[in-house]
């Protein structure tokens, strides 16, 4: 499948852009939050991308990082999500704020996407709840793609792509993270811990998100 395309914007429209790669122009499918990243047209971008293969069409999804590239698989496992559902999901919230809302379980969030009801929203949550910490702990480095210069290619990749770090912002949330599950927390547990300390305290570095995760696990009473 074609995993990585990089190229010259041609055009973008209201949920596409179009990539012109050797003289051949790609389609490309974005949320709202990914248009909005996208340089200006005639200006070199690549992008992440998941192909959607139906019995009478082919459509291409692009993604500024592969952390949001692997959000969009996972919703898209979901029962009711399909691709336009996940990009209005990652549209509304970022791949930062889907993790939050599933690790904390709070449907609310995700219904504010356009198109997504109270029960698919809760089916989302309970499905991918267990899934979550996976994602929220990819490492520190960010992951995104890289434009090239005027020769850009696209790439074919026959294995689904490696789980990768996720943006800069999450750095201390995967660390604290790690650090709960080291002490034996459960992954769904730590993940909603940390998640809303992140949640009261933003910009918080990894000791004292540790500490606030802590305080938010320990036994009331």
């Amino acid at each position: 499948m074609i995993g990585r395309i990089a190229g010259r914007v041609d055009y973008r429209a209201l949920d596409h852009v179009l990539i012109d790669v050797r003289g051949v122009g790609y389609l490309v499918y974005c949320s709202e939050r990914t248009l909005f990243a996208l340089p200006r047209v005639g200006e070199h971008v690549a992008l992440y991308t998941d192909l959607l293969v139906r019995e009478d069409n082919l459509q291409l999804f692009g993604f500024t990082s592969l952390v949001e590239k692997e959000w969009h698989r996972l919703l898209m496992s979901v029962q009711g999500i399909g691709a336009k559902a996940s990009m209005a999901i990652l549209g509304a919230l970022g791949p930062d704020g889907v993790g939050r809302a599933i690790a904390l379980g709070d449907w609310n969030s995700l219904k504010a996407a356009k198109g997504v009801g109270p029960k698919t929203a809760q089916r989302v949550v309970i499905e991918l709840k267990d899934k979550a910490p996976a994602v929220m702990a990819m490492g520190a480095a960010p992951a995104q793609a890289q434009a090239q210069a005027p020769d850009d290619v696209i790439e074919d990749i026959a294995m689904p792509s490696p789980v990768p770090p996720p943006p800069p912002g999450s750095n201390a949330q995967a660390e604290a993270l790690s650090a709960l599950r080291n002490l034996g927390y459960a992954p769904s547990e730590a993940a909603g811990a940390v998640a809303q300390a992140a949640l009261d305290t933003p910009e918080t570095e990894t000791p004292a998100l540790i500490r606030a995760a802590l305080k938010l696990l320990a036994p009331k009473g």
